[in-house]
């Protein structure tokens, strides 16, 4: 069916695979994304490297750093490249979440102190 396509909406495929990005989609969605719209875009990807290259452009900043690192791997291939990315996202969100809860917990925790006395137990020095 898609080489029934006009050229006009080949072309604006095209524009919008180039400047596809990962946004709120986790890295499987993107990635699932990135294959359907590279069809329109074959002469972007002549090699692995350029297909790498292209998927970690649209990354959210997440993972970037750590990916776009990995990517020089020499033997870093497009399906290495989605599961590293994957599991890169699911390790620093996971991270984010206990980071956010031991927060939470501090935060709690300073909020159940039921003396009255504050952090510096000056209630109780003003009493006496």
């Amino acid at each position: 069916m898609d080489h029934l396509l006009p050229t006009e909406t080949k072309a604006a495929r095209s524009a919008e695979f180039e400047s596809l990005k990962q946004g709120s989609m986790n890295v499987w969605e993107y990635h699932m994304e990135f294959v359907r719209m590279s069809k329109y875009a074959i002469h972007m990807l002549p090699t692995m490297e350029a297909r790498v290259h292209q998927f970690v452009q649209g990354l959210s900043p997440v993972a970037i750093n750590e990916v776009a690192t990995a990517s020089l791997n020499s033997d870093m291939n497009y399906w290495k490249m989605v599961v590293f990315s994957q599991a890169t996202e699911n390790r620093k969100l996971k991270n984010r979440r206990e980071r956010e809860g031991s927060s939470k917990a501090r935060s709690a925790g300073n909020l159940g102190n039921s003396s009255g006395d504050g952090p510096l137990g000056l209630n109780s020095q003003m009493s006496q």
